[in-house]
């Protein structure tokens, strides 16, 4: 039994609903969701919240959605949104005309309430009920006027559906697709330097070859028990040298660098050459998963800052750094499919670009002229507080783009 990437999978957040007001670079950017908590039906309500801003009572039925906003006004408000329905459903609040959605409370559950903050200027606003199982409920079209546009305004964004989503898993997947050939050859170039006794060789060549594997971060999803095979890490409690159930690239790293003799490690790298042909052959019948795109694009870096930055996959080779320099490659990789989509509701999306880039030039600067790497073991203070601070600006960066490209039904 293997144990893929110390269950990396488990470690990932669910990105459930749109980002609430997500600062970035001092800027609200996104969208606001649910905020405040809930209420039990019936409660009183109240014409003011904590802040002072209007409590608005909405009804999200059939045949009332968005009834009860009767008396618009710009600025700060405060929704309490009711479901009246037989069945949980989905409550956007949107723009008239473009369906451009300000906010939503996601899954509002049979009889419950919850509240929705936004910041709103002039223009024309609809609720749009969407009932499980059943097609988008207009509510009627209210105008604000006299408001002018707040500097603290929540902005809209255009839902990402499934169907936006699938041209950029396919080109993806083609991407994927066109570097599994290249891990291959790597795999069988370390199987025949291990073979051939020449394990200083072996070691530069399992660099390479795992490298490649890193950069491949997104779509480790749709690999299924073929990552554990290839990629897998030590059962805890026990190092990847004793692990007598790991194979892969940490089990060869952990040989390869202990001493072993090459007749104990020849036959993990044929088991290694042997399981990459096997990804490659399952992955031309599968797929990328649409909603899974975004989703990978943050969290390739954030598993690296929580399993290579604190270096605990390695099993000696002393190598995280170049791992995480592979994870950003991966990271922009995952991100190119996306820009068309982003490029339209992520303000931010210049500011990430150049952040990866800064990150990437930082880690690259830790290679030496002989293709060896600073041990991340050896970075000083400084070092390590500018490399901490550059992948956590980056992380942060990313996170809005799994909330924006999580798929939700269209708001028209």
């Amino acid at each position: 039994m293997s144990h893929p990437q110390l269950d990396r999978r488990a470690s990932r957040r669910p990105y459930l609903g749109l980002l609430a007001l997500v600062l970035v670079a001092g800027s609200a950017v996104g969208i606001a969701t649910s905020v405040a908590g809930r209420s039990a039906p019936g409660a009183p309500s109240h014409d003011t919240t904590a802040d002072g801003s209007p409590l608005v009572p909405v009804s999200a039925g059939f045949d009332d959605c968005g009834a009860g906003w009767a008396s618009p006004h710009g600025g700060a408000t405060t929704f309490s949104v009711s479901n009246s329905t037989n069945g949980s459903e989905d409550v956007y609040l949107t723009d008239a005309g473009s369906g451009a959605v300000y906010g939503e409370v996601e899954a509002l559950a049979i009889d419950a309430t919850r509240t929705l903050s936004v910041v709103l200027g002039d223009g024309d606003y609809r609720f749009v009920c969407i009932p499980a199982e059943n097609d988008p409920v207009p509510g009627p079209d209210v105008t604000i006027e006299g408001a002018g546009t707040p500097a603290d305004a929540t902005p809209a964004i255009q839902l990402v559906t499934r169907a936006d989503l699938l041209p950029a898993a396919k080109q993806y997947a083609a991407w994927i697709a066109a570097r599994l050939p290249v891990l291959a050859a790597d795999s069988r170039a370390l199987d025949s330097a291990v073979a051939s006794g020449d394990l200083a060789a072996a070691r530069g060549v399992w660099l390479t070859a795992h490298l490649e594997y890193e950069s491949l971060g997104a779509a480790y999803g749709a690999f299924g028990d073929a990552d554990g095979a290839i990629n897998g890490t030590p059962a805890p409690g026990m190092s990847a040298l004793d692990d007598p159930s790991l194979t892969g690239f940490h089990k060869v790293e952990a040989l390869l660098w202990s001493g072993a003799p090459a007749a104990t490690i020849a036959p993990v790298t044929a088991q290694l050459v042997n399981d990459v042909d096997a990804l490659g052959a399952a992955f031309a019948e599968s797929r990328v998963n649409a909603l899974d795109v975004g989703l990978r694009a943050h969290e390739i870096l954030e598993n690296a800052i929580q399993f290579e930055l604190t270096g605990s996959t390695d099993a000696g080779s002393q190598t995280n750094l170049a791992t995480i320099g592979a994870n950003v490659a991966g990271t922009v990789q995952a991100l190119a499919p996306l820009e068309s989509i982003l490029s339209t509701r992520y303000p931010a999306l210049p500011d990430t670009k150049a952040a990866l880039a800064r990150v990437a030039a930082l880690i690259a600067s830790y290679q030496h002229p002989d293709g060896s790497w600073t041990p991340l073991a050896s970075l000083d203070r400084p070092s390590r507080a500018a490399l901490d601070a550059a992948l956590d600006q980056t992380v942060e960066l990313l996170a809005p783009i799994a909330a924006i490209c999580d798929p939700r039904a269209s708001a028209r």
